[in-house]
């Protein structure tokens, strides 16, 4: 079932039956409490009841109306926002995509505009992944959110707001971006960074955000472990290792865009783990970055889905599942490779301008080499995990 059928089969489950006696239940009432009441035996009761049963009538002709525009006016879209000429989307994403979707939501609106005749606005928030995640589950009325990691969209599908199988229903499993891990240094690279080893070198300050609030901090947490892994170490000395990195680390950000301006605007650390996208950004407004990016790397995947309670109260799923349709074309996903995310479009992988900008990594981990998102989740990072424990071992 496919991501713009799902609105029809739902409505489908239910019988027309069904939604007349849900529509009229009240009235029946009604009715029964004054059939009770009067008997046929008194021409004022018939004259009652007829006028009650008229009443009735009318009332369920007109449900039986609504009920038929409804299945026939645009299903498996939003009949509401259909009828709007102004249509309004919530996007929640996480704090480093923000420069994308300021190029690409223009671009949409002018073709929804010109396919549909509707002006759509949106508002939008970005922050820490874990944050923006919890905020959504407490009550932000997201519409569509593009987050991190995989991980955390499960976790608003848990909470009931996205439907099972969100995944399964666009492409790439939900994947609409991509990076990989890069190692910022300062001007010269004077600490002489250049691999994960690098890291644990005693004079050497690294900065990074906060696994539990942030997405690139987990994916931070798993570059460094699959690091170990993959060049033939065992989990001791994952471990070991890691543990040994975040000893370097002064401060835990909140969230990537923290981390990032702490080490340049604020001059804390030699080295910054971030997405590749971040310094290529940079360096498009001119700024002049040294990084790294490790042959031994980790897929950074982050996922698009459309919260379907939200959408369905606000009555603007078709524009939102429009949108979500439209992050997957060549179109919007050129301005992702223009502002640094690797494209989840194979065709544009392959492009010269793709094969050009990003470095090729020889070694490169994914999640599902960590047993999905669930798995990581609780070996990882849940209260009194694999993290907390490396932090509580942490010198002060």
């Amino acid at each position: 079932m496919t991501l713009w059928q799902r609105p029809l089969k739902r409505f489908q489950a239910m019988s027309h039956d069904k939604l007349l006696a849900y529509g009229n239940a009240k009235g029946e009432r009604i009715y029964a409490e004054q059939r009770t009441r009067f008997r046929l035996n008194s021409l004022k009761s018939f004259v009652s009841l007829f006028v009650v049963g008229a009443v009735l009538s009318v009332a369920l002709a007109a449900c039986g109306e609504n009920a038929s525009n409804s299945t026939t006016e645009a299903p498996a879209a939003s009949p509401v926002a259909a009828n709007k000429q102004n249509v309004e989307l919530t996007l929640v994403s996480f704090a480093v995509t923000k420069a994308a979707h300021e190029a690409i939501i223009p671009k949409f609106v002018e073709q929804w505009k010109k396919e549909h005749n509707q002006t759509v606005s949106f508002r939008q928030s970005y922050g820490g992944s874990g944050s923006q995640t919890r905020a959504v589950i407490d009550g932000l009325e997201a519409d569509i959110v593009h987050l991190a990691l995989a991980g955390d969209t499960q976790k608003i599908e848990k909470a009931g707001l996205i439907q099972p199988g969100w995944e399964k229903e666009v492409p790439n499993n939900g994947i609409v971006s991509k990076s990989v891990a890069a190692l910022i240094t300062r001007p010269g690279n004077p600490k002489g960074i250049k691999t994960w080893e690098d890291l644990v070198k005693g004079d050497v300050k690294l900065i990074t955000a906060d696994p539990k609030t942030s997405g690139i901090a987990r994916w931070n947490f798993l570059a460094l472990w699959n690091s170990v892994i993959k060049t033939g170490g065992d989990e001791a000395k994952a471990t070991e290792y890691v543990t040994k990195v975040y000893n370097n680390v002064p401060i835990l950000t909140k969230d990537a865009r923290e981390a990032t301006d702490t080490f340049a605007k604020q001059g804390q650390g030699d080295v910054l783990i971030n997405y590749e996208n971040e310094v290529l950004l940079a360096q498009q407004k001119g700024e002049k970055v040294d990084y790294v990016v490790p042959e031994v790397n980790i897929s950074i995947d982050n996922p698009i889905a459309v919260v379907d309670t939200n959408v369905d109260k606000h009555g603007n799923r078709e524009v939102a599942e429009g949108f979500v349709k439209f992050l997957y074309t060549p179109e919007a996903q050129q301005e992702f490779v223009k502002l640094g995310f690797r494209p989840a479009n194979e065709e544009i992988a392959q492009t010269k301008a793709a094969t050009d900008k990003f470095p090729k990594v020889k070694t490169l981990g994914t999640v599902q080499d960590f047993g999905g998102w669930e798995a990581i989740d609780q070996k990882f990072f849940v209260d009194g995990g694999m993290f907390d424990k490396i932090q509580a071992q942490r010198k002060r």
